[in-house]
C-alpha cells in the first residue's frame, strides 16, 4: 500500500482528515496538521518530509484556484522529496507537481499573473477615481418585478454561516412577494433552488491568483463583463447586491442600465481587516470601492442601527438607509424537528446539551463560552456542550476544554452544510450566543443570523446584552441576557437554564412568537419592498 504524507493547508483539519480515505482510497495516511509544521525554513520543512519516508507527498487545501499562495505550494511539491507529489482539494481535484511542470508551466503561468496583476490595479484605481467624480445616477423606475440578485463575494462557495442564509433567505422573501429573483453569482448559493431562481455562474480566474487581494480586482471586471451579456439577454427592474469589498460591478451596472441599485450592506470590510484578520495591502482600493458602493447605491440595507449610525457619520443620507435586521425561516427551524441522530452521533443521548453553532469568529466569543463551560461542568458534570463550526478561536476554546480537564464534557462537530444546522440545534436543549464586544470599543454592528435561528428553535436561550441582541431579545421574557465577556455570569444563566426545565421551555416557546411576528425573512423583505414602493425606486404591476 502506497504511503502519502498530507500536508492540511484547509479551514477545518478535522473535517478534512475525515474526508481523507474518500479522497485518496487505498493509501496509507500520514496526515500533517498546519501547526505541526508552522515556523519551519523551506530546509527545515524539506529536511523533515524527507524523515516521512513517504511514496506520495500530497498538499491538501479547500480549493486549488483560491489558494493566495498557489506558487509556493508548486514550488513546495517540486522539491518535496517524494517519487510522487500533488496538489488536492476537497472537491477532489487533482494536480500533478514536479520540478519539470513547475520551470515549464507553472513559473511561467505566475510571472504572467504578476503582470497581468499590474494591469488590473491600474484599471482599478482608474475606475475608482471617474466613479467618486460621478453625481449618483437617477434610476427609472419599472413596472416589472425582475430582481437580480448580485452575489460577487470570493468566499469559495461557503456551504454554511450566516451569509448562507441571509442570500437564501432574501431570495425566498422576494419569490413569497411575488417577484421574478435570479442570480448571477460567482458559485453556486448555497439552500437556494435553481429550479425557482435561475443562477448564472461567473466562476473566477485563476491567472490572477498571486497574492491576497488581487483576484478580487480582477473578479470585479470580469463579473462586470459576465453580468453585462446576461442582462442584456434578461434585463432586471431591479439589482440587489450583497456587499462585496473588492467589488464595482453593480455600481457601473446599475448606472448603465438606469435601474436602481440595492446594497446589502453588513459593515465595513476594512474595519473587519484591520480589527480581526490582516489590513489589506491595497487598503486604499478597498476604501475608495466602499465608498463608492454607498455613494451610488439608491438603497442601502444594514442589519443594525449601529450600522445605520455610522452610515450617517460617513455622510450617507437618512433616505437611502434602511435598517433591516437578519432573520430565520421558521419552517427550516422549528422545535418539532429530531435531534435524536446528532445526539446518537456525539454520544450525548440522555444528557442536557448546551450547545452554540458560529464561524468562531472573533466577535463570537466562543472562548468566553468555553470558560462558562468549565465552570459548569465542575458543577453539574452530566451536562455536554457541543460547538458546531470552525474558525480562528475553535482552537482556543478547546484549550481552555482541555487545560481544565473538561475535554470529555464538550464536543466540537466542526463545519456542517447549512442544511444540516437545524437537525444540530435540535439537539440541544440549552442554546448560548456569547458575543463580545467590539476591541477598539466602537459599537457592536452584528445581527447574528443564529439568534432569530434559536428563537425559531423554541429552545432555551442565554445571550449577551450587547447591540441588537440586547433589543430582540427580552430577559426573562425570550430569554436570559447576561453582560458580554463574563464567563461567570454566563456559567450562573446556563445552569439556571439547566436546572429549571419549565422555565427554558417558557422562554423558548416565547422566543418562537416573536421569531414569527417579527422576524422571518418574508416579512424583512416585504419591509424592504413598501420601502421600495415609498421611494419611488420601483412600481410593481
Amino acid at each position: 500500500m502506497t504511503t502519502a504524507a498530507v500536508l492540511m493547508l484547509v479551514r477545518d483539519p478535522r473535517g478534512a482528515e475525515r474526508a481523507l480515505p474518500g479522497l485518496l482510497p487505498g493509501r496509507s495516511l500520514l496526515p500533517i496538521r498546519r501547526e505541526e509544521v508552522a515556523g519551519l525554513r523551506p530546509l527545515a520543512l524539506l529536511s523533515y518530509l524527507r524523515s516521512l519516508r513517504a511514496e506520495e507527498f500530497i498538499v491538501l487545501t479547500d480549493e486549488i484556484e483560491r489558494h493566495e499562495r498557489l506558487i509556493r505550494l508548486q514550488a513546495l511539491g517540486a522539491l518535496a522529496p517524494a517519487p510522487r507529489s500533488l496538489l488536492l482539494d476537497l472537491r477532489g481535484r487533482l494536480l500533478p507537481l514536479s520540478p519539470g511542470r513547475f520551470l515549464a508551466r507553472d513559473l511561467p503561468l505566475y510571472l504572467l499573473g504578476v503582470a497581468a496583476s499590474a494591469s488590473v490595479l491600474l484599471r482599478t484605481a482608474a475606475r475608482v477615481r471617474r466613479l467618486r467624480r460621478l453625481a449618483r445616477h437617477a434610476p427609472r423606475p419599472a413596472g416589472g418585478r425582475r430582481v437580480c440578485y448580485f452575489r460577487s463575494d470570493l468566499w469559495g462557495g461557503v456551504r454554511a454561516g450566516g451569509s448562507v442564509a441571509h442570500t437564501a433567505g432574501v431570495a425566498a422573501g422576494f419569490r413569497a412577494a411575488g417577484a421574478d429573483l435570479f442570480f448571477i453569482s460567482t458559485y453556486p448559493p448555497a439552500l437556494v433552488d435553481p429550479a425557482r431562481h435561475a443562477v448564472h455562474l461567473v466562476p473566477p480566474d485563476g491567472l490572477y491568483n498571486v497574492g491576497r487581494e488581487v483576484p478580487y480586482f480582477a473578479h470585479s471586471l470580469r463579473f462586470e463583463r459576465s453580468a453585462a451579456r446576461v442582462l442584456a439577454e434578461r434585463p432586471a427592474d431591479l439589482i440587489y447586491q450583497r456587499f462585496d469589498a473588492g467589488n464595482h460591478a453593480g455600481v457601473v451596472l446599475s448606472r448603465r442600465l438606469g435601474v436602481p441599485l440595492v446594497l446589502e450592506y453588513n459593515g465595513s470590510e476594512v474595519w473587519i481587516a484591520d480589527h480581526w484578520d490582516r489590513s489589506f495591502r491595497w487598503r486604499s482600493l478597498f476604501v475608495g470601492l466602499e465608498e463608492v458602493n454607498l455613494r451610488h447605491a439608491d438603497l442601502i440595507v444594514v442589519v443594525s442601527e449601529a450600522l445605520r449610525e455610522t452610515l450617517l457619520s460617513r455622510g450617507v443620507e437618512p433616505e437611502r438607509i434602511v435598517v433591516q435586521p437578519n432573520g430565520v425561516d421558521p419552517e427550516r427551524y422549528r422545535p418539532d424537528l429530531d435531534g435524536g441522530a446528532v445526539r446518537r452521533k456525539f454520544g450525548v443521548e440522555g444528557r442536557t446539551v448546551v450547545g452554540f453553532i458560529g464561524i468562531f469568529g472573533a466577535w463570537h466569543g466562543a472562548p468566553v463560552l468555553a470558560r462558562a463551560a468549565v465552570r459548569v461542568l465542575a458543577g453539574r458534570p452530566e451536562v455536554r456542550f457541543l460547538f458546531v463550526g470552525d474558525g480562528v478561536q475553535r482552537r482556543e476554546a478547546e484549550a481552555i476544554l482541555q487545560s481544565a480537564g473538561c475535554a470529555r464534557g464538550a464536543a466540537f462537530a466542526g463545519v456542517v452544510p447549512q442544511e444540516e444546522g437545524p437537525a444540530h440545534l435540535a439537539a440541544m436543549d440549552v442554546l448560548v450566543a456569547p458575543h463580545v464586544r467590539n476591541p477598539d470599543g466602537t459599537p457592536f454592528f452584528g445581527s447574528p443570523t443564529k439568534l432569530f435561528e434559536y428563537m425559531a428553535m423554541g429552545r432555551g436561550i442565554v445571550a449577551s446584552r450587547l447591540g441588537q441582541i440586547g433589543d430582540v431579545l427580552e430577559d426573562g421574557r425570550t430569554s436570559l441576557l447576561v453582560p458580554p465577556g463574563d464567563a461567570e455570569t454566563l456559567a450562573r444563566a446556563i445552569i439556571r437554564l439547566v436546572d429549571d426545565v419549565p422555565l427554558r421551555d417558557r422562554l423558548g416557546a416565547a422566543a418562537r412568537r416573536r421569531a414569527l411576528e417579527r422576524h422571518t425573512w418574508e416579512t424583512g423583505v416585504r419591509r424592504l419592498i413598501d420601502r421600495l414602493l415609498v421611494g419611488g425606486l420601483v412600481r410593481w404591476s
